[in-house]
């Protein structure tokens, strides 16, 4: 068996959304999921890296698109007739922020017990850990909770903290 023990042990309960990122299940709380919306026309953004690689108008709001799958190391799936775009509202310094996420499949809604999130091994340690609240196994192996307050703060900062890898 295994020896991932949980890592909140509260009653508590966490209602998810599960989606695909290549092989890869990902959930994130509905609390952060505004809507989902067919593809449309991505504006590419000159100078933009893989990870927010350009802006959606979405209902006439200019809004950014973010590649989960980079953040988290994943690889990106084929694109298929399933690829959806997921409208996300979070807290970022006190202000709700509104990204989107691509999806290669968006799933279902689940409610899970908090006590039955676990930590991310080291043995995984391929995915970015400072990015990934936990994770839960399910029948089909583990889905990963990613930390979108951490991820999309980090994209925030990203431009206006111009550290440079040259010296």
């Amino acid at each position: 068996m295994s020896d991932l023990s949980p890592v909140g042990t509260g009653a508590g309960q966490r209602t998810l959304v599960s989606f695909s990122l290549g092989d890869q299940m990902v959930a994130i709380p509905t609390a952060f999921l505004r809507e989902v919306l067919e593809p449309m026309p991505v504006t590419r953004v000159p100078g933009a890296g893989p990870l927010v690689p350009g802006v959606l108008n979405v209902r006439g709001s200019v809004v950014p698109l973010a590649d989960l799958a980079i953040a988290l190391n994943l690889p990106r799936g084929p694109e298929s007739d399933r690829l959806r775009f997921m409208v996300t509202e979070v807290m970022l310094e006190g202000e709700p922020s509104v990204i989107v996420i691509m999806a290669d499949a968006v799933h279902e809604v689940t409610t899970i017990a908090a006590r039955d999130i676990l930590p991310v091994p080291a043995s995984m340690s391929a995915w970015p850990t400072e990015f990934i609240e936990g994770l839960y196994r399910t029948e089909g192996g583990f889905i990963i909770l990613p930390d979108l307050v951490r991820i999309f703060s980090a994209l925030a900062l990203k431009p206006s903290t111009h550290r440079s890898e040259e010296s």
